[in-house]
């Protein structure tokens, strides 16, 4: 139990190591506004990256990664349609919507007249 409690301590540390590295990326665009943008960019591109790295290294951070691992794995496992699969769904999902499109037009003009006439 108190190895848990080793982990979780430094893991706090390690996410406020984190919150720092990317406050000091806000803060740092906002005070060099005057150089570069390439520079500027290339600074938070590299406290990004330190920062996810260190996030890693958290409990929450390698099951993080365990999942992303996991999810590439099951991506692969999908059985994507082919390209006229894709082209028949898609024209048979667009002739349902224009169906139903002048269906409620119909229902909407009809409800509209008697409306007309009950007024009148």
């Amino acid at each position: 139990m108190s190895a848990e409690t080793t982990d979780s301590r430094f893991d706090t540390a390690k996410w406020l190591l984190v919150f720092v590295l990317v406050a000091a990326a806000v803060v740092g665009n906002s005070y060099f506004a005057d150089q570069s943008l390439l520079y500027r960019v290339l600074g938070i591109v590299a406290l990004s990256i330190v920062a996810g790295l260190v996030a890693l290294q958290t409990a929450r951070g390698a099951a993080f990664w365990t999942l992303v691992k996991g999810s590439r794995t099951e991506i692969r496992k999908v059985v994507w349609p082919t390209r006229q699969e894709t082209v028949q769904t898609t024209m048979i999902v667009v002739v349902f919507v224009i169906l139903v499109a002048l269906l409620l037009w119909g229902l909407d003009s009809f409800l509209g007249w008697l409306v007309s006439l009950a007024i009148a």
